[in-house]
């Protein structure tokens, strides 16, 4: 008698998500086989900075200064030293000798594209879910929220890459839709903004979200979860070699340049959901 096997996925973000649409052989590797990635410079900076940003607003707003997120992203890179020391390492003592991180340059794109001190966020880094199918969420963590006094929604991201180039703008935006889909779900309410905000170049996408949008989105990301669903009954995660292999960092894993992928685990070790990474920067392209 064959076993039952278990639905998967059960819960989808909007990293994982990307991982499938980019290569189907990287989301086996981050969902499934859990490999472990080397920690890159970037993705240390964009964290520390991701958690200057998030507690700069636990200050009276008269103190929400330039000079107070330098403070918070050293006592955030003080903390990554004591709990993970490989990752404080990649970016401690760089070109410049500093011992630390040298976020500058995005902290003062930061604060030339709005003033925190003119701001009062409604969440921040929160944690979202919403059940689309049956046992089946999306889910994820949204950098800020901002209610305004006549109750519209602004859901703000911060990039600290570079905005993407022209003929990406849609991908990049499929995160806020995955995110505008999920408050939809939750409240009943359509966001009136999303934005993102690319530090590493100062620049600002806004979109402006429909009911039709956001059920656009959710019928991708059911198609996406039965393909993911194919893929695993099938046991077969298929690679896609792009410019984007550059950045991979199972690249020697993977067939399509000459490497091995290791056994797929058996079905009953797999977990269900997906993991929360939203705050990797993505490769530029």
């Amino acid at each position: 008698m064959s076993a039952v096997l278990v639905p998967f996925p059960s819960s989808l973000s909007p990293s994982r998500a990307g991982d499938f649409m980019t290569c189907p052989l990287l989301f086996r590797f981050r969902s499934i086989d859990r490999l472990p990635e080397e920690p890159s410079a970037a993705a240390v900076r964009g964290t520390l900075v991701h958690r200057a940003l998030e507690t700069l607003y636990d200050l009276p707003a008269v103190e929400r200064t330039h000079e107070a997120a330098t403070v918070l992203v050293d006592r955030a890179f003080r903390e990554l030293e004591r709990t993970d020391p490989a990752s404080a390492m990649t970016v401690r003592s760089g070109t410049d000798g500093v011992d630390g991180p040298d976020v500058t340059a995005l902290l003062t794109a930061y604060f030339g594209l709005e003033d925190p001190r003119r701001l009062e966020p409604h969440a921040r880094e929160l944690g979202v879910s919403a059940q689309i199918a049956e046992a089946f969420e999306v889910r994820g963590f949204i950098d800020r929220i901002d209610l305004s006094d006549d109750g519209r929604i602004r859901i703000v991201d911060y990039k600290t890459g570079r905005s993407p180039g022209a003929g990406f703008e849609s991908k990049a935006m499929f995160q806020m839709r995955f995110y505008a889909l999920v408050w939809w779900r939750m409240t009943g309410d359509v966001p009136t903004l999303l934005q993102l905000m690319y530090l590493g170049n100062a620049e600002v996408l806004r979109y402006e979200p429909t009911e039709d949008d956001l059920r656009a989105t959710e019928r991708k990301i059911l198609a996406l979860r039965d393909a993911i669903a194919r893929a695993a009954d099938a046991g077969q995660f298929d690679p896609s070699p792009s410019r984007l292999c550059d950045w991979c960092s199972h690249k020697a894993l993977c067939p399509a340049w000459g490497g091995s992928p290791p056994p797929l685990p058996p079905r009953a070790d797999w977990p269900t959901s997906s993991a929360r990474t939203d705050a990797e920067p993505e490769p530029e392209v």
